[in-house]
């Protein structure tokens, strides 16, 4: 495996874009992490870093040698720990994406558990809204809200994210406490309104029908682009909210958030683990898979 080294240095340099925050990352001295990316590039006859006095970016050539060597090195991995009894603990970094709202309100909260189990587990873990580029980006996994739009990706549902219509009791005391759907209407009920991106149509209020939703377009004055923002705009008594019950559960507890129209819940939106593809399903992506699997479950219709 120590063959494997160059690939091990360059991936830490192409996933930090430095040399000397890689090198520390791996306990060895930058020059010679300089020394054996250089090595490597004459090795391939190829330039596979832009070095500047600021920053390292990847080339066109480096990044198509980055997914590569990626791979190269989840397989070796998956080779390491073939003989490793279930249940050992697990080794080395896992970089993982999901939305920022679950991250706060139900992984980070729950993640101390893992590494006291796996005190050698590193976890680099970015929370956003937007989709990532699995392998561009160097993720090992994703956790993903909603649809998935990329059929290249290999995803397996984890379960349906139970949805809530909730509103400030200041918000309340001044529109009144909807019971009907025609409530919303009669009470002149406004709600916050959620656009990934400015000038689109935001969506209207969403409610079961039938067997499907259709949504009913309420007023509102207040339009943001993020999640947390839209929390906030309803802790703030700005309109009415519809979000995933374990983002709004810590606030309803509190009493800062009261769930209204509990028989009108929006659609549960379907929570799935995303690999780029199954070779990225080493034994650290499969344990994390099984645990966030766990984590989310009290969540789930």
């Amino acid at each position: 495996m120590k063959n494997l080294e160059p690939l091990v240095i360059f991936a830490r340099v192409a996933e930090l874009k430095s040399f000397t925050q890689a090198a520390e990352s791996l306990g060895i001295q930058k020059g010679r992490a300089s020394m054996v990316v250089r090595e490597l590039e004459h090795d391939l006859g190829a330039t596979l870093l832009h070095r500047t006095t600021r920053s390292v970016q990847l080339t066109e050539d480096g990044r198509a040698f980055y997914a590569r060597a990626r791979d190269l090195l989840a397989e070796a991995d998956d080779l390491r720990s073939m003989f490793t009894t279930s249940g050992m603990p697990l080794k080395g970094k896992l970089r993982v994406d999901m939305p920022a709202i679950l991250a706060q309100s139900v992984v980070i909260p729950a993640l101390p558990q893992l590494l006291e189990a796996h005190p050698e587990l590193e976890i680099e873990l970015s929370s956003s809204d937007r989709r990532v580029d699995l392998v561009q980006e160097g993720f090992d996994c994703v956790v993903r809200l909603g649809p998935i739009v990329d059929e290249t990706l290999i995803a397996r549902p984890l379960g349906h994210l139970r949805m809530i219509n909730a509103a400030s009791p200041r918000y309340l005391s001044r529109f009144g406490r909807p019971e009907t759907l025609e409530d919303l209407v009669n009470q002149r009920h406004r709600m916050v309104h959620y656009i990934r991106n400015f000038g689109s149509r935001p969506d209207g209020w969403e409610y079961p029908s039938g067997d499907g939703y259709k949504s009913l377009m309420l007023p509102g004055a207040v339009t943001v682009n993020s999640v947390p923002a839209y929390h906030d705009a309803g802790l703030a008594g700005l309109g009415l909210i519809q979000g995933g019950y374990p983002s709004l559960l810590m606030h309803i507890q509190r009493g800062a958030l009261v769930e209204i129209l509990p028989d009108l819940r929006p659609e549960p939106l379907t929570a799935s683990f995303i690999v780029a593809h199954r070779r990225n399903l080493s034994p650290r992506v499969r344990a994390f898979m099984k645990w966030t699997e766990e984590v989310l479950r009290p969540y789930f219709e």
